[in-house]
C-alpha cells in the first residue's frame, strides 16, 4: 500500500512596498524631503491632504448611521444595549479624566510653552473662529441650547451637513425603533442597512489606500511653509506630547488591557498601520472601519463594536474640539 503525503506550500509573503504602513511612512519621508528641497512646490501640495480629508468626511456620517443602527438592532435586547452603553460611557469618562490629569501634570512640571516667544498678533484668529463661536453660543444660551442642538431639524439635514453628533442621535433612535419593530419587516431593513454598511466600508477602504498621498501633502505643506528650523522651538512640546501619550497608553491603557488578558504591545502592533495614518493625518475618521473590522476579528461582537467604538471615538473628537 502506497502512502501519499502532501505538503502545504507556505503562504507567499506580500512584498514590503504593498504594506500601507510602509507606504504612509514613505509618504511622510518624501513630504519632509520636498518641504526642505522645494518649499514653494511643497506648499502647493496641500490640496492633496485637503482632498483626502474631504473624502473621509464625505463618508463618515453614513457609516456612523449604518453601523450604530445595525449594532443596536443586532443586539436584540434593548436592556443589553443600555448596559453596554452605560459601561462605555462610564469607562470613557474615567479614562478621559485620567488622561487630562496626566497631561496637566506633565505640562505643569515641564512648561513646554516657555521660551517660544510667539507674537499673538501674527496668529491666524480664523483658525479658532468656529470653536470660539460655539463656545460663546453655549455660554450665552446654556446647556439647554446645547441639548437642542443635538436634535436635528431633519435627519437628511444632519447627513447633508455632516453633523456627526446629530446623525448619531438619529441613528440611536432609528436603531431602537428597528429593534422594537422586529419580525420580518425589521429583519429586512436591518439586512439592507448591513449591506449598505458593507458597501460603505469597501468605499472607505478604497479611500484609505490613498492615505500615503494625503500624508505626503500634509507633511510637505507643513515643512515647506514653516521650515524644519521653525519646528525646533516645538520639539519640547512635541516630545512632551508623545511622552504623555506613552505614559497613558502603556501605564493606564496597558494596565486595563492586562486585566482583560491582552498584551498592549501585541495590540499596538496589530493596529500599526491604522495608528500610523492617525499619526500623520491627525484624524481617526480614516481608520474607523479598519479598526472595527480588526476588533471583530479579535472576537469582539459586532454589536459591541458598533455601540462602543463610535461612542468613544466621536466623544473624544468632541473633547479635542
Amino acid at each position: 500500500m502506497t502512502t501519499i503525503t502532501t505538503t502545504t506550500a507556505p503562504a507567499a509573503r506580500k512584498p514590503l512596498y504593498s504594506s500601507l504602513f510602509v507606504q504612509v511612512l514613505a509618504g511622510l519621508i518624501l513630504g519632509i524631503v520636498l518641504g526642505v528641497a522645494a518649499p514653494d512646490f511643497a506648499i502647493s501640495l496641500k490640496i492633496l491632504s485637503d482632498g483626502f480629508l474631504k473624502l473621509i468626511s464625505m463618508i463618515v456620517a453614513p457609516i456612523v448611521f449604518c453601523v450604530v443602527v445595525h449594532g443596536i438592532a443586532g443586539a436584540g435586547d434593548l436592556k443589553k444595549v443600555g448596559r453596554v452603553g452605560v459601561k462605555a460611557l462610564v469607562y470613557f469618562e474615567v479614562m478621559t479624566t485620567i488622561a487630562l490629569v496626566v497631561g496637566l501634570l506633565l505640562a505643569y512640571l515641564f512648561g513646554p510653552g516657555h521660551g517660544m516667544n510667539i507674537d499673538p498678533s501674527k496668529l491666524d484668529g480664523q483658525a479658532l473662529s468656529t470653536f470660539t463661536g460655539n463656545a460663546k453660543k453655549l455660554q450665552g444660551e446654556g446647556i439647554g441650547a446645547f441639548m437642542m442642538n443635538i436634535i436635528p431639524t431633519t435627519s437628511f439635514d444632519a447627513l447633508a451637513r455632516n453633523d456627526v453628533l446629530q446623525v448619531l442621535f438619529f441613528a440611536i433612535l432609528f436603531g431602537i425603533g428597528l429593534s422594537l419593530v422586529g419580525g420580518e419587516k425589521g429583519e429586512k431593513i436591518s439586512a439592507l442597512i448591513d449591506a449598505a454598511s458593507t458597501v460603505l466600508f469597501r468605499v472607505m477602504g478604497l479611500i484609505v489606500r490613498v492615505a500615503p498621498i494625503g500624508v505626503l501633502g500634509a507633511v510637505a505643506y507643513t515643512v515647506g511653509k514653516y521650515g524644519v528650523g521653525s519646528l525646533k522651538q516645538l520639539v519640547s512640546l512635541v516630545m512632551l506630547f508623545y511622552v504623555s501619550v506613552a505614559v497613558f497608553v502603556f501605564a493606564v491603557l496597558g494596565g486595563v488591557m492586562a486585566l482583560a488578558g491582552i498584551n498592549i504591545l501585541k495590540f499596538l502592533n496589530y493596529l500599526r498601520e491604522e495608528l500610523m495614518i492617525v499619526l500623520a493625518t491627525a484624524s481617526s475618521d480614516a481608520v474607523l472601519p479598519q479598526i472595527m473590522k480588526k476588533l471583530e476579528r479579535m472576537g469582539v461582537k459586532d454589536s459591541v463594536v458598533g455601540l462602543v467604538v463610535h461612542h468613544s471615538d466621536f466623544d473624544s473628537l468632541g473633547v479635542a474640539g
